[in-house]
């Protein structure tokens, strides 16, 4: 007879504790984390524009852009507002 069971029913078999949903993994769910998400948004829509119109000075100031999203969210994230940052404890972040 074959064992039809996946991977996550054997191991729940064997350990109902041990699930791989019980892990907190964090996401990234904070105000430096969307703003990086934003800001880098807004540049790859101006890159996808200057891409569009054959633009290399458009595309590149979309690329520059989504690397001042990253600074930003970096900076944002050493202020205290990343995850388990001192400026947002028990808010809810």
């Amino acid at each position: 007879m074959v064992n039809h069971a996946t991977a996550t029913e054997t191991a729940m078999k064997t350990d109902p504790a041990g699930s791989i949903h019980d892990e907190v993994i964090g996401h990234g769910n904070s105000p430096a984390a969307w703003t990086c998400v934003f800001i880098m948004i807004a540049g790859s829509i101006v890159s996808g524009i200057g891409f569009a119109m054959a633009s290399n000075v458009v595309f590149w100031a979309g690329v520059v852009v989504m690397f001042l999203g990253l600074i930003a969210g970096w900076i944002m994230k050493k202020a205290g507002y990343g995850v388990d940052g001192s400026k947002i404890q028990g808010s809810g972040h």
